[in-house]
């Protein structure tokens, strides 16, 4: 299926290609493509196993595809590994939250910098006046993305002691240290409430703003997609079912069968 909307690729920031990838004899991605121009919000959506994650693991490097190709600003990066994408500009939140044990939020925070860190081993031993400077300003810039997520008191906190949607937004602020170009995130409103989807929501298009990001949003709370998106792919057994605005996706017949229940 065409991606129509979007033929123009002069202002292109993620290109996909006829992706496709198996797990053995299952069939998990079948011809997947996709146009995202800069700015763009885009949404992914489908019941559990369409295959949407896998896209997202094949965007990142996690999975290396069978078939197609991925160009990020016209390069191909299709066999190229995670660390070498997240330094052209992707970064990604997961669906399951991963913090370190005994670890401080702050601390969670600035071990995302790492692909930025100009010091060496010798300037940590010897705690070398490059090495504090860096410091220094990797804690500035860590504390300036928790003050606009809101929870720079947390700074001195254990993370992982954190009510979910706290950990949520440290998440968010370790996948923004990256620096990214392109932000991947895999079903941010889980487990939050309608006030705390309401602020997220809010929250995501004043990051988008201030980082000038481009968002692709994998999420099962139509009401936060059809809310937030631009635009939205639908899948269903690994193949795209549907392409549209949020109204065009919302009164799409095979979309509507496979798991919107009838949502108008």
């Amino acid at each position: 299926m065409q991606d129509h909307n979007y033929i123009n690729k002069n202002n292109l920031l993620l290109e996909i290609k006829g992706l496709k990838k198996k797990f053995g004899g299952l069939i998990a991605v079948s011809d997947f493509s996709l146009y995202l121009k800069k700015s763009e919000l885009r949404g992914l959506i489908g019941p559990n196993g369409a295959g949407k994650t896998t896209v997202f693991n094949l965007i990142t490097g996690f999975y290396k595809p069978n078939n197609g190709k991925i160009l990020f600003k016209g390069i191909d990066i299709t066999g190229e590994s995670p660390d070498r994408r997240v330094n052209r500009g992707i970064g990604r939140t997961f669906q399951e939250i991963r913090m370190q044990k005994h670890v401080k939020v702050i601390d969670e925070i600035k071990v995302a910098f790492f692909q930025h860190i100009k010091y060496n081993f010798f300037d940590v031993i010897f705690q070398t006046s490059d090495y504090t400077n860096e410091e220094k300003k990797i804690t500035e810039k860590s504390i300036e993305i928790m003050d606009f997520l809101g929870i720079a008191n947390l700074a001195n906190q254990i993370a992982e002691d954190l009510p979910f949607p706290l950990q949520r937004k440290v998440s968010i602020a370790r996948a923004l240290a990256l620096k990214p170009e392109l932000l991947l995130l895999d079903e941010p409103a889980s487990g939050l409430n309608p006030k705390e989807t309401k602020e997220l929501i809010e929250l995501i298009y004043k990051i988008k703003e201030k980082f000038n990001l481009t968002i692709i949003i994998i999420e099962h709370d139509m009401t936060f997609v059809m809310t937030i998106c631009d635009d939205i792919i639908a899948m269903n057994e690994g193949n795209i079912i549907g392409r549209g605005t949020p109204k065009e996706i919302q009164n799409n017949k095979r979309v509507i069968e496979a798991y919107l229940g009838g949502i108008s």
